[in-house]
């Protein structure tokens, strides 16, 4: 259901409350403006997008203790050479026969 909207004479638009209600957004809150090939635009509200701040501390288990970068690098290496290993194994077997 297209819904046009009048410039005003300061070169501003104001949003229907259709339109606000279609995007999420309340008042206060940002709109993102994607500026797209053709003279069109895409409106987004920012409330869809969640921030990274919002997953402070999803991970969190009670009663264990915090892993450290160190740690998940090590795990990351460690899981990497594992599946690696099994790759470049049957390379290398294949190689020698």
């Amino acid at each position: 259901m297209p819904s046009q909207l009048t410039i005003t004479a300061k070169g501003q638009i104001t949003l229907r409350q259709a339109v606000l209600a279609h995007l999420g957004a309340k008042p206060g809150q940002k709109v993102e403006v994607a500026f797209l090939p053709g003279g069109r635009v895409e409106l987004r509200s920012t409330a869809a997008a969640p921030s990274l701040a919002r997953l402070r501390g999803v991970l969190h288990r009670p009663g264990r203790p915090p892993v450290s970068l160190e740690d998940m690098q090590a795990a990351i290496e460690q899981g990497g050479s594992e599946q690696g290993g099994s790759e470049q194994g049957g390379s290398e077997q294949g190689g020698d026969a």
